[in-house]
């Protein structure tokens, strides 16, 4: 069966950094495209970054743009999110995600597989 596994989050200072890591396993990798999503308590579920399968088109949310990258690694079925100068905003249960499309995907009812998801807290 599928499985995306996140790893890297975690509790950080405001201006720090963290690297998300994701894992997929039971699926072609390269024939998905990527998100990572994130959900703070009270608040719909967002898409931060979106990746196509083979990383040429790229999304960010406004919130994250010049502060977070987003990467993948076919090789190795892994998708990261660099995180840097976190805000106390940033703070969220942040979530990788799968979706067998060949463009950039940023809505959370279009992803078919999910990950378990990592905390991440940044404090002020």
């Amino acid at each position: 069966q599928v499985q995306l596994v996140e790893s890297g989050g975690g509790l950080v200072q405001a201006g720090g950094s963290l690297r998300l890591s994701c894992v997929a396993s039971g699926l072609t990798f390269s024939n998905y495209a990527m998100g990572w999503f994130r959900q703070a308590p009270g608040k719909e579920r967002e898409c931060v970054a979106a990746i196509k399968w083979v990383g040429l088109n790229i999304y960010y949310a406004d919130s994250v743009k010049g502060r977070f990258t987003i990467s993948r690694d076919n090789a190795k079925n892994t998708v990261l999110l660099q995180m840097n100068r976190l805000k106390p905003e940033d703070t969220a249960d942040y979530y990788c995600a799968a979706v067998l499309r060949n463009w950039l995907v940023t809505t959370t009812r279009d992803y078919d597989y999910w990950g378990q998801g990592t905390q991440v807290t940044v404090s002020s």
